[in-house]
């Protein structure tokens, strides 16, 4: 790998990347629109379960990855009783309204306004019917979940990869890689062509502009979003009290290493807060990953061990 050469992953710069073919193949057709309070229009698919609803769960992507991609995860939750909500942020997937240049959507549009919406359909989801309420967060859907409107009154937070995505934390030649990224390669390329290209950004999706700027000054600042006073009124980790469970995957050093994962569950000090690390050989497979843990390929032998501590602690996510 060329330490020269930055490329992006939806979590942090990375010197190369494999691409989520999940992302790019698997777009489903939007069963609802959410609207969020300053008049977007987002798309979204509910997978509903064959029998009784025993929860309502809520995905949020990572930077430039569609809702299609967590399709196989949403399925087998499905199949264990969850109402499963998948959405695109504003400006990506079946959410971009007209040319990529033209689209001004920040990060924090995504978590003040993007996030909130989709919490809140969660809400409507489950009133009136006693059914708790689960978000799960992979890389960026993890790390900015706590500006959402009402994330203190989910049940259970699941993060995947989820971290505070800054320098500090990248060890080694990577911190290097980070901060030439940040500092000049996404600034540059962003606005010399009015949005951040696919190609620019290691695959995925291209970003609007502003997101792509937006994530370069998160991105140097000591602790991500939380540094940000313009996010101060929307800070809710600390309201949140319960289990909030963090999983970084062994080799997934590059995008989402311990230390930043760590960094991030700092955050929810009042939560009832696990750390877990999942290794490939665990699974059987050489390489997991940054997106491996989405995939079919690790399928429910690694999603029954995310669920299993959960259900521990709250028993109505338990399947019949």
């Amino acid at each position: 790998m060329n330490p020269i050469k930055p490329t992006a992953s939806p979590s942090g710069p990375v010197t190369s990347r494999t691409v989520p073919t999940g992302a790019r193949r698997s777009r489903p057709a939007p069963s609802t629109w959410l609207t969020t309070t300053d008049g977007r229009a987002l798309a979204a698919t509910w997978t509903e379960p064959q029998g009784p609803t025993r929860a309502v769960t809520v995905i949020s992507s990572a930077t430039g990855v569609p809702r299609g991609y967590y399709r196989a995860f949403s399925e087998w939750l499905s199949e264990r009783g969850h109402a499963v909500l998948t959405y695109d942020y504003r400006g990506m997937g079946d959410s971009r309204q007209g040319p990529l240049r033209q689209e001004r959507a920040s990060m924090r549009d995504w978590a003040v306004h993007d996030m909130s919406a989709a919490l809140a359909a969660g809400e409507a989801r489950r009133a009136g019917k006693d059914l708790p309420l689960m978000l799960v967060g992979h890389s960026f859907g993890g790390n900015s979940i706590a500006f959402a409107q009402g994330v203190e009154r989910a049940d259970a937070l699941l993060m995947v990869a989820a971290q505070i995505p800054t320098l500090q934390h990248f060890p080694g030649w990577r911190r290097h890689a980070t901060a030439v990224f940040f500092r000049a390669w996404v600034p540059a390329v962003s606005r010399l062509m009015g949005h951040l290209p696919a190609w620019a950004n290691g695959g995925g999706e291209p970003l609007p502009r502003e997101v792509a700027l937006q994530w370069c000054d998160w991105g140097v600042r000591e602790s991500w979003a939380f540094s940000d006073p313009t996010m101060t009124p929307h800070r809710a980790a600390a309201a949140v009290v319960a289990p909030v469970h963090l999983w970084n995957v062994a080799d997934d050093l590059t995008y989402a290493p311990p230390g930043a994962v760590d960094a991030l569950a700092s955050q929810f000090r009042n939560a009832a807060v696990q750390r877990h690390t999942v290794h490939a050989a665990e699974l059987g497979l050489p390489f997991l990953g940054h997106f491996g843990a989405f995939r079919r390929s690790a399928g429910p032998a690694l999603w029954s061990r995310w669920m299993d501590p959960l259900e521990a602690a709250v028993p109505a996510l338990r399947p019949a």
